[in-house]
C-alpha cells in the first residue's frame, strides 16, 4: 500500500522559499528574446551555476502523451536554440512526429526561469559537424556505442559497445559524425521570462509571435 504524506519524513507542504532576489520590468529587456537569453545565460554562468545551459526539454508522443528530459543548449541565436542528440531516440521521435517542443532553463539559485516554445527543424548537416570537432574524442565515441533510449540487458552492453567503437576508430585521427546523430533547432513562437518576487507576486514577461513581428506581453503569476 503507498505511502500517506503522514508516513513519510518529508514535509512538502512547508516548503517554500521567499523570491526576493530582483525584478524584471518591460524597460529591463533586451530588444530581441534571443538577445535576453543571451544576457540571462551570460549572468547565470557568471554567478557560478552549475551547467547554465541546461534546460528540461519537453516532447510529446503522436498521441499526445509528454516526456520531459534535460539536456544542453548548445547554440542560440536568431534563428532559435539547438541541442544535440540521437536521432533514434524517444525525443527524436516524438520531435519528427509533432515538429513541436518546448524547453525551460531552471536557474533556481538566481529565483528565475526561460522558457522557450516552438516548432523544431533539423539542424543543417554542416552546422553539426562544426559542433561536433568541438566535442571531445571520449563523447564522440560515446555517440557512435550508445543505442539511445533503447532497452539493454545491462551495463556489460554499453561497456562493450564503447570498447568496440574505441577499436574501430583507434588509428583514425579524427572521429567521423555518426549518420543517426545531429542538431534539432527549436523556432521559437513564444520565449517566456520569469523572475521571482515576493509573496508570489512574479514577473513573467513573454515575446510572442503574432505573423512576423514580436511583442512583449506581461502574464499575470
Amino acid at each position: 500500500m503507498p505511502e500517506t504524506q503522514s508516513e513519510t519524513n518529508i514535509a512538502l507542504p512547508a516548503m517554500r522559499v521567499s523570491y526576493e532576489q530582483g525584478s524584471l520590468t518591460e524597460i529591463d529587456l533586451a530588444a530581441t528574446w534571443h538577445e535576453q537569453l543571451s544576457q540571462w545565460l551570460d549572468e547565470a554562468t557568471r554567478a557560478g551555476l552549475v551547467e547554465p545551459n541546461a534546460m528540461v526539454l519537453a516532447t510529446a508522443d503522436p498521441e499526445g502523451r509528454p516526456s520531459s528530459r534535460t539536456v544542453l543548449a548548445k547554440g542560440l541565436d536568431a534563428r532559435g536554440l539547438v541541442f544535440y542528440t540521437n536521432y533514434t531516440s524517444n525525443k527524436s521521435h516524438d520531435l519528427r512526429a509533432t515538429r513541436y517542443a518546448s524547453a525551460t532553463f531552471p536557474w533556481l539559485a538566481m529565483h528565475r526561469q526561460a522558457t522557450v516554445r516552438g516548432t523544431v527543424e533539423k539542424v543543417d548537416p554542416a552546422e553539426t559537424a562544426t559542433y561536433w570537432a568541438t566535442r571531445p574524442r571520449g563523447s564522440q565515441l560515446g555517440s557512435w556505442a550508445s543505442p539511445q533510449s533503447r532497452v539493454v540487458r545491462g551495463r556489460g552492453v554499453l561497456d562493450s559497445a564503447l570498447a568496440n567503437i574505441n577499436r574501430q576508430f583507434a588509428d583514425a585521427e579524427r572521429v567521423p559524425v555518426p549518420p543517426h546523430w545531429g542538431g534539432w533547432r527549436i523556432r521559437p513562437e513564444m520565449v517566456e521570462f520569469w523572475q521571482g518576487r515576493q509573496d508570489r507576486m512574479h514577473d513573467r514577461l513573454r515575446f510572442h509571435l503574432v505573423g512576423e513581428s514580436w511583442q512583449v506581453e506581461r502574464l499575470a503569476p
